[in-house]
């Protein structure tokens, strides 16, 4: 393990971890850390020597001395750039592969933006940023929605109550229930969410450009979603499939909560 000194931004702190020698950068979804895909190990991990980063937040992750005025702002996109710039000063400029998990999958195609000349593989599960997920949009983006927001995570009823009529009206299912209820218990977990999705929100991948890097580089990508996940589902993302000339996507019988040793067991005989 070890920390990126970010100018401008913090201490981002990572995990080593895999059997393989091909370095690959990964990037965790809410609520966890940079360890998440250690359960990967017999259809990923054989391959790879994993960097995962723990998100702001997050793990041992710290920002140096954001306001809060700062964080709700968001962090800048071109920021994304120095993790990457900052890893080669510790281990030596070279081609690396990239995988990520839900909302880590903007930094993961941020990336390809940014150095697709020098990406063997990409591996995002569940993503998010190849498409607009509207609840995130209103919540960090609109007026009343960031009103909300801020409502919610100051109180203590209002977010259990608030995901209680979602998942009456069906607008979220009983496992995304459990989830964002499991990680809105608490004052300092609801202050952990508001300012995870605020911090991130300008983090907007240019989803054509990506496709178009892809294939001219002939980035090796897969691409897996969980067939009953309401969060990111694949339906959402199959504007940005199309583009893509020769991509592997899976659709696993799972929901979002998709990074498990299940997941694992399933790869295994798909992955060549």
């Amino acid at each position: 393990m070890g920390f990126l000194q970010i100018e401008g931004l913090g201490k981002a702190h990572f995990h080593e971890y895999g059997e393989g020698q091909k370095p690959m950068l990964a990037f965790h979804g809410y609520g966890m850390t940079g360890k998440q895909f250690h359960v990967l190990n017999q259809s990923i991990l054989k391959d790879y020597h994993v960097y995962g980063f723990d998100h702001f937040f997050h793990g041992e992750s710290k920002l140096d001395n954001w306001t809060e005025a700062q964080i709700l702002a968001g962090m800048p996109k071109a920021i994304v750039r120095e993790y990457v710039e900052e890893w080669f000063k510790q281990y030596g400029r070279q081609r690396f592969s990239v995988m990520a998990y839900s909302i880590g999958a903007n930094l993961a195609l941020i990336l390809i933006e940014n150095y697709a000349d020098l990406i063997d593989e990409i591996i995002l599960m569940a993503p998010d940023g190849l498409a607009v997920y509207k609840g995130f949009d209103i919540l960090t983006n609109k007026g009343w929605g960031k009103y909300l927001f801020n409502k919610v995570t100051k109180s203590k009823w209002l977010a259990p109550t608030l995901l209680k009529n979602l998942r009456k009206v069906g607008f979220i299912d009983d496992s995304l229930y459990q989830i964002a209820y499991s990680e809105m218990d608490t004052e300092q977990k609801r202050l952990d969410v508001y300012y995870t999705l605020n911090l991130i929100k300008l983090l907007t991948p240019d989803v054509v450009s990506v496709a178009h890097l892809i294939n001219k580089h002939k980035i090796k990508c897969r691409l897996i979603f969980g067939k009953h996940d309401q969060l990111f589902p694949k339906s959402a993302a199959m504007p940005f499939i199309n583009l893509l000339a020769d991509a592997k996507v899976h659709e696993v019988p799972f929901g979002h909560w998709l990074v498990t040793p299940a997941l694992d067991e399933y790869l295994v005989n798909l992955v060549p």
